[in-house]
């Protein structure tokens, strides 16, 4: 089988020729072990790199010919990077593995997602075994991001991040996909083909920075839940019966204070029930509003990314 293992960069100057190193001879291994073929590749996928990354890319290609490249005209975003490094090699393999450049997924574990390719699985899921590396705060986002997503629906596999293998069928169909919010982790598990899973050690960064700091995963979480669940909107419709059933209550305790006499008004009541259906209002306003701006860019049907460049070698040259 020829196996292509696809990098998603941003700004990854730092580690990007130790994760080529490092990779180079996970491909040297299982080609030794004749469980891939010799033209297998890297492809480095650069996402509007601000630094070296890119001029690093190029060189590693030229030093290499079983390195290839493949640049963004602009920063794009992880999810689209990565659907932009997975479209252009699924016709040039027949899997391929997508790992970040961080070095924090164990590299080691790619040999158990070809045997697991060999036996028949469609889609191998790298699953973390544990988050004990992680600090308090991060392990508690993480494991609320997912239970998040498991409230409102949205399959997802537990601890796995974007860590996988496809076979070129799972690639053809997950081509199939044309929605602009990418949310791979939801979309993934809906292809349905068979699947299988490998454990690993996360280990911690080689180099560099985090390119998912809170925020930004607050967006994916965001991303996520509205890309694949309508309970946003249910739970605003619940909470409008709610409030009416609560209004209909008050309205007879008022009613009742009235003809007993009793219709002094409290300040406090009725700002913190201002205060409290102003709330309410706006969150409902923003969640809808959070719909309809995924359906306007939907609707554009925009490209999700535009390739610069892509530096690739001719078959031949790579044997």
């Amino acid at each position: 089988m020829k196996l292509s293992i696809v990098v998603p960069c941003y700004n990854e100057e730092k580690v990007v020729e130790e994760t080529a190193r490092r990779l180079r001879a996970v491909l040297d291994t299982l080609v030794e072990k004749r469980k891939i073929a010799s033209d297998s590749f890297i492809l480095f996928v650069n996402d509007g790199s601000c630094d070296a990354t890119w001029s690093i890319i190029e060189r590693l290609y030229v030093a290499d010919p079983h390195i290839c490249g493949l640049s963004l005209a602009q920063n794009s975003g992880h999810q689209n990077a990565l659907m932009a490094g997975l479209a252009t090699v699924t016709e040039r393999c027949d899997a391929a593995v997508s790992i970040d450049a961080d070095l924090q997924d164990d590299i080691a574990v790619i040999e158990n997602m070809v045997d697991a390719f060999a036996a028949g699985a469609d889609i191998v899921y790298g699953v973390r075994r544990t988050r004990k590396s992680d600090t308090f705060f991060k392990r508690t986002t993480a494991q609320a991001f997912y239970r998040l997503m498991s409230l409102f629906g949205v399959r997802t596999v537990y601890n796995h991040a974007d860590f996988r293998l496809m076979s070129r069928r799972a690639l053809r169909q997950l081509a199939e996909y044309p929605e602009r919010n990418l949310f791979l982790r939801g979309i993934i598990p809906t292809i349905g083909y068979k699947t299988a899973t490998v454990f690993y050690d996360r280990h911690e960064r080689f180099a560099g920075e985090s390119k998912y700091p809170l925020f930004k995963m607050l967006n994916f979480a965001i991303d996520g839940i509205t890309s694949f669940s309508v309970k946003p909107i249910r739970l605003i419709s619940s909470m409008g019966f709610i409030i009416l059933f609560i209004t209909l209550i008050m309205a007879g305790y008022t009613l009742v204070s009235f003809f007993c006499g009793e219709t002094v008004e409290g300040w406090a009541s009725l700002m913190l029930s201002l205060w409290f259906l102003g709330s309410v209002i706006l969150i409902a306003i923003g969640t809808i509003g959070e719909y309809i701006g995924k359906i306007y860019v939907e609707v554009k049907r925009r490209p999700r990314y535009n390739v610069e460049t892509f530096l690739h070698h001719d078959d031949e040259s790579a044997k």
